[in-house]
């Protein structure tokens, strides 16, 4: 081999791994989600502003666990601790999941909703269909596509029914932390 070809193989090698060594989008998703692990904020109703189940009411999330391929984020509505958004990845696909509890801990009728992301995503946002286990579980929810925004200084969760006008969006201040919540039903401390 000549002093040319091996420069040339040592180049390919050398941009291979660097390829190889990108981050994807949602690996930085992931990694910014994944920073909060053990932190607690509390936020505000966006929209819609006259929601009964969860205007004027205190709103945190939590988020509580953290693994490579797991991020559970318990999010309180008032005294309400019910619900806990469950990330999980898979090949650099993000799959966001609803688990909701009754307070002895045990599973609601409608658990388990949500849905996968179509591709990577971006760095600072992340989209999730309904999946065909939340068609199943809630017919009405088949359109159903939630999304998440997270920046410096916001997480904001969000939702919609394609053919309706309504939007709801919760928004986390993520620049304030506060004191830890107590667990959400169906945890043990």
């Amino acid at each position: 081999m000549t002093l040319k070809q091996s420069l040339l193989l040592l180049c390919v090698i050398i941009s291979s791994s660097l390829l190889a060594q990108e981050k994807r989008p949602s690996d930085i998703f992931w990694e910014t989600l994944s920073s909060h692990c053990g932190k607690a904020y509390k936020g505000h109703l966006a929209l819609p502003e006259n929601d009964e189940a969860f205007g004027g009411k205190e709103l945190v999330m939590h988020v509580r666990s953290c693994s490579d391929n797991e991020i559970k984020v318990p999010f309180f509505v008032g005294e309400d601790r019910s619900r806990t958004w469950v990330f999980t990845k898979k090949d650099g696909i993000i799959t966001l999941k609803h688990d909701h509890r009754h307070e002895d801990g045990s599973e609601d009728a409608v658990t388990q909703y949500g849905g996968t992301a179509s591709n990577v995503g971006k760095e600072d946002i992340q989209f999730f269909p309904a999946d065909p286990h939340t068609q199943q579980l809630i017919p009405a929810a088949a359109t159903n596509v939630w999304w998440v925004t997270l920046d410096d200084t916001t997480f904001t969760y969000n939702l919609r029914r394609l053919g309706r006008d309504s939007v709801f969006k919760v928004v986390m201040d993520i620049t304030k932390p506060i004191a830890t919540p107590e667990a959400p039903w169906g945890w043990k401390d």
